[in-house]
């Protein structure tokens, strides 16, 4: 096994986000979260327990107030916005409830555009981008535009422009919120598989049906993080 393998891809150290008042709110309480590489975490908690303030700490959409994060072993705190930036583009691959895809543009041209700010040459970015579709099931629907697609096939595109990359972190927020439980269950038997393949994949939801999906699983509740597969504090 490689040195590179066993640096966990999510490593939290007493991290904490306290947004300025007045009054401050501190919307996550220091915590110490680590996630292997390849293993499926779910968290889950209602609305307003800092489930959101936890994904944009860890997709590096907001930087902790108290703590270090280290992503794949870099020490996301010391970073530059550009290096976030860039970190961001080449490690996390997120999946959204919303799909985000732009709806005058085909499945393919919304999971190459994933590719555009790596610099990857067009002709790679066409061949990459119709892998990633294949992978989720969609090899026979590149050229669809969103608008001709199902909720469920709208999100595998999302899911695939999310794999392109070949990121190390697959971060999904709440990916099955709007779709129906028959698709939706699809879409968990999808992660599943790209489990299996070895992806590091966690999945934000309010749904505890969801959440026990997740060989590891972690409660919010008021900012403060528990391990529910221990019933312990996460770390």
């Amino acid at each position: 096994m490689s040195d590179d393998m066993l640096v966990p891809v999510i490593d939290l150290r007493g991290v904490g986000l306290t947004y300025p008042g007045p009054p401050p709110v501190a919307a996550l309480k220091p915590c110490d979260m680590r996630i292997e590489r390849g293993v499926y975490t779910t968290i889950v908690g209602p609305s307003g327990s800092g489930k959101s303030t936890l994904l944009n700490v860890l997709g590096l959409l907001d930087a902790p107030s108290a703590g270090t994060y280290h992503l794949d072993g870099i020490d996301t705190g010391s970073a530059s916005e550009t290096r976030r930036t860039s970190l961001r583009a080449a490690r996390i691959g997120f999946v959204f409830q919303s799909f985000h895809l732009l709806p005058h543009r085909s499945a393919r041209e919304n999971v190459e555009l994933a590719m555009v700010y790596q610099r990857v040459p067009r002709r790679d970015r066409r061949l990459r981008a119709g892998e990633a579709l294949e992978r989720v099931g969609l090899g026979h629907k590149i050229e669809r535009l969103p608008t001709r697609l199902s909720g469920g096939e709208r999100q595998r595109v999302a899911i695939a422009r999310a794999l392109v990359g070949e990121p190390s972190l697959l971060l999904c927020d709440e990916p099955t919120g709007n779709l129906d439980s028959r698709t939706a269950a699809a879409i968990l038997d999808l992660l599943d598989a790209l489990h299996r393949d070895g992806m590091t994949i966690v999945v934000i939801t309010h749904d505890s049906q969801v959440a026990a999906r997740g060989q590891r699983r972690i409660s919010v509740h008021d900012g403060v993080l528990t391990d529910v597969t221990s019933a312990l504090p996460a770390s």
